[in-house]
């Protein structure tokens, strides 16, 4: 299951982590948030292990949403050594984040 990242565990498991980290922004009321959502938790099962997954409620972490431009939703950030090293905005298809995630490992 994908974590649930909020802005006072951010720092701690997306920007210290040791792995690849995808982190989905996205709220409840979102229509294409919530095609996104069944991927993403598809994407925390199949890199248990190789990559962190999460997901941000831009409602309830309006810091972390600010920190880092968030304007639209869903936007998908890609972190590796604390860093954003991609980024995707809108509804993709699961191969498209895969091959991403797949490119930090």
């Amino acid at each position: 299951m994908a974590l649930e990242l909020t802005d006072a565990n951010f720092d701690e498991m997306v920007l210290n982590s040791d792995k690849p980290v995808l982190v989905d922004f996205w709220a409840e009321w979102c229509g294409p948030c919530r095609m996104v959502g069944p991927v993403v938790e598809e994407l925390s099962k199949d890199y248990d292990g190789k990559a962190v997954v999460g997901k941000v409620n831009v409602d309830n972490n309006p810091s972390i949403s600010a920190k880092f431009g968030i304007r639209n939703i869903p936007t998908i950030l890609f972190f590796k050594n604390g860093e954003i090293v991609d980024k995707q905005v809108g509804a993709v298809p699961k191969s498209v984040l895969a091959s991403k995630i797949d490119a930090q490992l």
